[in-house]
């Protein structure tokens, strides 16, 4: 018979990961069978630089927290090594860091994902990860919104410019 303290030490990790599954924006499950310790330490670093958690987690205890954050439609890619990378601020950082190092390594393979509560294939994790960050998105709508601006700024400088010329 299971020990009190044993199954009471499961039950508290069981309920930390889903309170992760439930207030991260992303989360990306690969596979990373295939990969060296030095592929994997490089892999931790390049996602603790982009803000992004990374655990290697039995399949058994994710089943239990999908089912307590309610994401039990990401179960069915819970199969073979699993590795879960948590994103809390930026939704694209995981998708773009794993997207990226697979397709230099191709023993990393995505497997499903959840943004913002809902759950995605590897093709739309994909396509996430392609998706500029959110400082790019943010210069590009500050580009789009100054355009009249400088665009007006340059008539009235023009308007000026050919006035001073008639007079």
């Amino acid at each position: 018979m299971a020990n009190a303290k044993v199954i009471q030490a499961k039950q508290e990790a069981v309920d930390v990961v889903a309170a992760k599954l439930r207030e991260s924006v992303s989360t990306v499950v690969a596979d990373y069978r295939g990969l060296n310790v030095a592929q994997v330490t490089e892999l931790r670093k390049q996602l603790r630089e982009a803000g992004v958690e990374f655990q290697v987690l039995k399949n058994t205890l994710l089943r239990r927290a999908t089912a307590a954050a309610d994401l039990t439609e990401l179960d069915e890619v819970l199969t073979g090594p699993t590795a879960v990378a948590f994103g809390t601020n930026d939704a694209v950082a995981p998708a773009k860091v794993l997207n990226d190092f697979a397709k230099k390594n191709d023993a990393l393979k995505l497997k499903g994902a959840v943004v913002e509560g809902r759950v995605i294939g590897e093709s739309e994790i994909k396509a996430l990860a392609e998706l500029p960050s959110r400082e790019g998105l943010l210069s590009m709508l500050l580009s789009v919104l100054q355009a009249p601006v400088r665009n007006f700024a340059l008539a009235v400088k023009a308007v000026a410019e050919k006035e001073e010329q008639g007079a």
